[in-house]
């Protein structure tokens, strides 16, 4: 039975490991192709492999979001590869060298480096991938949240909770400018999620305990949670659907 993602090409930056490559897994198995750009290739690379030996169609290209010139031959690259883009899933950004910290701890240079990937870098992959979604007059574009900047950790995550907060403003006003060219552009926002890079993290048992105590659900996040919210957004379920952002943190922010 062909998935409800047939024929489709999704792009998932940061697609070499963790949610991007959970989401990237799963677009394959409801029939998509994926090209996958990412800063260390190599990672991405392997994930690539790992598609194709199963029977999928991937791809990939080396890409630091928070540079243009490598976000537009990212997207030169995906049409070479695949010929379109139907699907953009904004999932880069810097989070595995994120640690509790003090909000006064934080350094000039930590904050304008978060910032640089994580809001400017995504608006340069739209900026990059959006024109050719608005030729095609169809796109879903899914930008990646995050629920921390409305929990109480967001003190201790000062600049992460601030970028990922700004990613609900992106997505309302992308929306609005994207509207008109029948996109859609949501967001999905996780709690804290079990991933490499949150299990190498300071103190990622008190984190998590912390995270569990202030969801419904008392367990831990798993990329699997978010992987029913990722095909719906890129799926012709969620056409008249934009401008939205969706919680997956197992009950802790309720809107």
């Amino acid at each position: 039975m062909p998935g409800v993602l047939k024929d489709k090409v999704a792009v998932v930056t940061g697609g070499g490991r963790g949610i991007g490559k959970a989401f990237a897994l799963r677009y394959v198995e409801e029939g998509a192709k994926v090209f996958l750009p990412d800063i260390n290739l190599a990672q991405a690379e392997e994930t690539v492999k790992e598609i194709n030996a199963k029977g999928g169609q991937a791809a990939t290209v080396q890409c630091d979001i928070s540079d243009e010139a490598s976000c537009q031959n990212m997207a030169n690259e995906a049409v070479k590869a695949f010929g379109k883009v139907d699907i953009l899933v904004n999932n880069a950004a810097i989070w595995a060298e994120v640690n509790i910290t003090p909000w006064n701890q934080w350094t000039v240079e930590q904050w304008e480096k978060i910032m640089k990937v994580n809001v400017i870098g995504t608006w340069l992959v739209c900026k990059a991938v959006a024109p050719i979604m608005e030729k095609a007059k169809s796109g879903k574009i899914i930008n990646i949240a995050s629920n921390v900047a409305r929990v109480p950790a967001a003190q201790v995550f000062l600049p992460y909770a601030c970028s990922k907060g700004t990613m609900y403003t992106f997505t309302h006003a992308m929306a609005r400018a994207l509207g008109p060219s029948n996109i859609n552009v949501n967001a999905i926002a996780p709690g804290y999620t079990t991933t490499q890079a949150s299990l190498n993290q300071r103190d990622s048992d008190g984190t998590f305990k912390l995270a569990t105590a202030e969801q419904t659900f008392q367990r831990r996040e798993s990329t699997d949670d978010l992987l029913g919210a990722a095909v719906f957004f890129a799926s012709a379920a969620s056409d008249f659907i934009t401008g939205q952002v969706l919680f997956i943190d197992g009950g802790t922010v309720m809107i």
